[in-house]
């Protein structure tokens, strides 16, 4: 859209663009298509836009052949942008990106985000958007170049911060150009810039706490100019030690840690959970017969090995909204590791019954207790593992404190919305996940 179109437009439209919102309409037209190429967008893909404004990044996004669902706060131009793209695959949704509820895209399957983002909201959407339960895979967005320089900062530079380490711990950061002024209307007082975000593979940085990274770095970053050794008093007793084996300074100061470094010192200080800690393979498991009756006991190793028939709970957790506690399985599990699956599960062990199991695993897995009823019993066959599975049902707002050795995440969604991904997504979810899920919405009450 050339610039002289953009001021008839808003004209036309009655739209004065407000500052405080960052409305400067991007009418550079090769730099749109560009930005749509740097995202590698094809027809196959799902594009989440933020902040449309006239369409200058959705028409060359549209033209790939792909869906989109773009977020416009201003409902003049969310009403502009139903008319100037009717009969195209894209969806305009007037509101707040910031109240968007990101987890409504698992059923498109990976969704990659476009976005000219004001300042003002910036680093709480990116935050937000690019969290570890997210199914966006790529995003390719225009923000403020100051902005953009602390998010791609590298250690001992000035942009380097809290902001950089936070988004960096979650993905890989590409600065991938400055952007004039000029190329907007109106003007901002600012140059902007692109950057490329690709979230991290589930294995890609080392196992670590993230609430106590987080602590560590926020304190560090307390007094840029004052020593670690003396910010961490407290938190590391033994720096010196610390600043050996994380390869640091005795004198070092936050800025000049990496995020590597910050994730060794974390661990220094509380050394994550063992990769088989959740997964003992010599375990005792009931075996049972094809009437769920008890014949015997052997190890994990082998009932698995031999698919001999054993005995499973699953537990449903509900909020007060009526939403389902989904568990991520981590990606150190023996079987189906890294898909979505019930609250809580796990096997049957030799000198157990189901009951008492269901309460041992919720508190292993979720550090949570709560009155837990029955609902069916899932017979063992093939789709189950040869599982005899009893399902139970259970109320928890939570909070939650899941096992870090068998969980990735954990997260509510709305039973309308785990179905609709079911259909879209199947293979997202644990096998015994699905037949309990079916099992539930077909059981009576």
């Amino acid at each position: 859209m050339k610039l002289s179109e953009i001021g008839n437009i808003l004209r036309e439209i009655r739209v004065v663009p407000v500052k405080t919102l960052g409305q400067n309409f991007l009418h550079d037209q090769n730099l749109a298509r560009w930005m749509v190429q740097e995202a590698t967008i094809s027809a196959s893909d799902f594009v989440l836009e933020i902040g449309p404004g006239l369409g200058a990044l959705t028409e060359p996004a549209l033209a790939t052949g792909a869906r989109v669902l773009a977020i416009e706060k201003d409902g003049r131009l969310a009403d502009f942008l139903r008319v100037r793209f009717a009969d195209r695959r894209v969806e305009i949704i007037h509101g707040d990106a910031l109240e968007f509820e990101v987890q409504q895209l698992f059923p498109n399957g990976p969704v990659k985000l476009l976005g000219n983002l004001p300042y003002y909201i910036s680093t709480q959407l990116l935050l937000r958007y690019f969290e570890q339960a997210s199914p966006i895979t790529l995003g390719v967005l225009m923000l403020q170049r100051e902005v953009a320089a602390r998010l791609s900062a590298a250690p001992r530079s000035k942009d380097y911060g809290i902001l950089t380490l936070a988004v960096q711990l979650q993905c890989r950061v590409e600065y991938l150009r400055t952007v004039p002024a000029s190329v907007f209307l109106p003007q901002p007082e600012v140059d902007s810039a692109f950057v490329r975000l690709t979230p991290r593979e589930p294995n890609e940085l080392p196992d670590h706490d993230r609430e106590l990274f987080f602590a560590l770095v926020r304190r560090g970053f307390s007094q840029r100019r004052k020593q670690l050794g003396k910010l961490l008093r407290e938190q590391v007793a033994d720096w010196p030690q610390a600043a050996r084996e994380i390869g640091a300074s005795a004198t070092a100061r936050a800025e000049e840690l990496s995020l590597a470094q910050w994730i060794a010192l974390s661990n220094f200080v509380q050394p994550p959970p063992s990769r088989d800690a959740g997964t003992d393979l010599a375990e005792q498991f009931a075996v049972v017969d094809e009437m769920d009756r008890v014949t015997g006991a052997m190890a994990r190793s082998e009932v698995h090995g031999n698919n001999l028939r054993h005995r499973a709970v699953h537990i449903f957790l509900f909020n007060p909204a009526g939403e389902l506690l989904l568990q991520k399985r981590s990606r150190w599990k023996d079987r189906h590791p890294n898909v979505w699956d019930s609250s809580a599960a796990g096997h049957v062990g030799a000198g157990e019954e189901y009951d008492e199991t269901a309460r041992r695993e919720l508190r292993e897995e979720l550090g949570v207790t709560t009155n837990l009823t029955r609902v069916t019993q899932l017979p063992a066959s093939e789709k189950t593992g040869q599982e005899f599975i009893w399902l139970y049902r259970g109320e928890h707002p939570g909070p939650f404190l899941p096992a870090r050795s068998e969980i990735d995440a954990i997260q509510f969604f709305a039973p309308d919305m785990i179905t609709r991904w079911i259909d879209e997504r199947a293979g997202d979810f644990a096998p015994g996940f699905l037949e309990c899920w079916q099992a539930y919405r077909h059981h009576p009450g």
